[in-house]
Parts: C-alpha cells; structure tokens; sequence
C-alpha cells in the first residue's frame, strides 16, 4: 500500500488533544508515512529527530492594526503552503476551531479539493468553546466542510449531533495508548522519595484548568488522608495550581502534596501510583485514564462523557457521580486499603487497554480512513 504525506496540525501543548496527534504522528511515521507537524511550537512529546517527521513553525505576524494576532490566518497560509510545496494528501486538523477552520481556508487556497480535511474532535471544541453562541455557527461550518469528521467518543458524536446543525457522518475513533512504552516499571528509589514511610500513592494528572476541578482532588485527597497514611502527587500546571495549593495548605497537607508541574514522562510516576483521581467536569474520552489504566493503576473518576466507555466500572476502577465526593474518597479508601483487589484491577485496566485501545490497532483505523478519504 502506498505511503502518505500528512499534514497535522493541534495545540502543541499539554493537554489530551496534542498528546494525540503527536503521538499519531509518531506511529505513522514509523509506518513509513510522511508526517508534517504544522504549528506554533513543536508540539511537547516530540523531541529529537524522527525519520519521516518534519515541524513547520506557524509565525503569527504583529502589526499594531491587529489588536489579536491573527492565528487563524497564519496558520490557513502556512498549511497551504506546506501541502503545496510538500505535496501533501490530507491535513489533519485535531480541534474544530482554529485547526479545522484553518484547514479548509487553506485547501480552498489551492483549488480541487485537494489536500483531503479530516477534522477530529476532541471535546473542548464542542463542549466549551463550541457551545458559545459566538463560536457555534464556525464550529459548524468547519465540520460540515470537512472530508471527514472522527470523535474520540461515543458520547462526544451524540453531543455534537445534538450541540449543532452537522450534515457530516461522525467515525468514533478512540484515542490509543502504545502498550509497550505505558507499562508498569516499578521504581523503589522514586517510590522512597515521595513515600518513605510506605504510604499509599495517589495521582492526579491535568492541565490544571477549572473543567479538571482539581480542588476537588485535593478536597478528595483531604478525605482520604484521615483514614490511609498517603501522598498526592499533582502532575501538570495551569490556571488552578494556585488555587490546589491554597487548599493543600487549608487541610494540613502541604507535606503530603506534591506538585511536580508538567512532565514529559509520566509513566515513571504512574508506576509508584496506587490509584488515579479524575473528578473532571467534563472528559470526551479521559487519556490520562487510558495511560493510567495500561500502567496498571485502578482509575477512580467522574461518571460521564466518554468515560465509561473507556473504565469498566467495577472491574478496572470506579465510576462516581462528579459531586459525590464522599463516594470517591469511599472507593480510592477501599483500593488503599486492599492490595487483591488494587492488583486486581490494576491487571484488568492492563488487559483492556491492550485488547481495545492500543496503538497498532487504531492508528490502523487512522490510515483506513486517510485512504478512503484520498481515493473518493
């Protein structure tokens, strides 16, 4: 089967939708794909030289006329010319607005419907930014003008057939997890850093923006660390550290909270983590579940969008109600406290995640799709 020249495009920074596409990239690249990477920084995960990888910085002009960069602009020229010049088949815009929007501006530049727009939806684009009136009506039109549309849930596809007038068929397809480099590699030397008193680890792992509630992990946390000697460790940075830190010291806890900002690697730290806490507002699919889950780490989270889809509740970890925390702290205190079953279902996470989310299988679906698109 022949090779592609892809372009993507998504935000190069931490968060579900550019680990994503970046780790996307990575796989077709190694599949012997020519993946172009077309942003505004190298996207986090990608570090170092990759055969068949190539990043095109998006320079975003300033003119004293413009009182905002123009991003949207910026990018549609440089997408358009990096598929002229690169001869690329399809660019693939993860995020409706501005990827998507982007995308279309600049197949449109070039004439013949050529190269194909696949647009992936990842949640924010629908349920925060999409659902304002004055994004709902461009949201629209991107995905409507697009080739093809993926979502990364079950659930996001229905709310987005719901939230907006789309004319476009919608293919789930689930983020994914490479099995072999998220696996559980115990560290006993890390694990005396931030226990050495043996106590239980748990881990919370975000870009710390309101809809990841993370006063809601430490007021969790609070509740659990009366009745388990424990640690929390706080994996990421944004808007609401302040806020977390604030409540870590209310409750007495500033000793037993770490905050360890946004780390590149993570499967080190889910390693020594007994129990995952995601009380989220919102989650279209929840990554940082998938990867916790494929590192053997039981998942105690928020019943809803695209999570129970992904942790089988009761068997891989707990799904609770989002403002029930008494019931997370319930179910995070049964797990501390039981080695079986914290092994138990920490093994079964393991085993769904490389049976239905791995990376072989879905990037697969990926290139399945890239072709159909290219060959109409």
């Amino acid at each position: 089967m022949g090779r592609l020249k892809i372009g993507i495009t998504c935000y190069p920074t931490y968060g579900g939708s550019g680990v994503v596409g970046t780790e996307l990239g990575k796989h077709l690249a190694a599949r012997g794909h020519q993946v172009h990477f077309i942003t505004y920084d190298v996207p986090f995960r990608l570090a170092g030289y990759r055969e068949n990888i190539f990043f095109h910085e998006v320079e975003v002009p300033t003119y004293p006329l413009f009182l905002y960069p123009p991003y949207l602009l910026a990018l549609a020229n440089k997408l358009a010319e990096v598929a002229r010049y690169e001869g690329l088949d399809v660019l693939h815009a993860h995020y409706a607005i501005p990827h998507a929007a982007s995308a279309y501006l600049a197949r449109e530049m070039l004439g013949g419907g050529r190269p194909r727009v696949l647009t992936t939806l990842h949640g924010t684009d629908i349920t925060l930014v999409g659902s304002q009136p004055s994004f709902a009506d461009i949201v629209a039109f991107s995905i409507n003008r697009s080739d093809g549309v993926t979502a990364v849930s079950e659930a996001l596809r229905r709310q987005t057939l719901e939230t907006f007038a789309v004319e476009k068929d919608i293919h789930v397809i689930y983020n994914f997890v490479d099995p072999d480099e998220f696996r559980r590699r115990p560290d006993q030397a890390l694990l005396n850093r931030f226990a050495p008193g043996g106590e239980r680890v748990l881990i919370h792992v975000s870009n710390f923006r309101p809809t990841k509630r993370v006063d809601r992990v430490v007021e969790i946390f609070a509740r659990v660390a009366r009745r388990v000697p424990a640690v929390l460790l706080m994996v990421g940075d944004g808007p609401d550290l302040g806020l977390a830190r604030r409540l870590g010291h209310e409750h007495g806890l500033a000793e037993r909270l770490f905050f360890l900002g946004k780390q590149d690697q993570v499967v080190p730290l889910l390693s020594i983590a007994d129990v995952l806490l995601l009380p989220s507002a919102h989650e279209s699919f929840g990554l940082v579940a998938l990867e916790a889950m494929a590192c053997e780490v039981p998942v105690v989270a928020s019943r809803l969008g695209g999570l129970p889809e992904l942790v089988a509740d009761g068997q891989c970890g707990y799904l609770v109600p989002q403002d029930d925390l008494e019931a997370m702290a319930e179910r995070a205190v049964a797990l501390l406290q039981d080695a079986d079953l914290r092994r138990s279902m920490g093994r079964a996470g393991r085993q769904r995640a490389v049976e239905h989310f791995n990376a072989e299988r879905v990037v697969a679906q990926y290139e399945d799709l890239y072709r159909s698109l290219v060959d109409a």
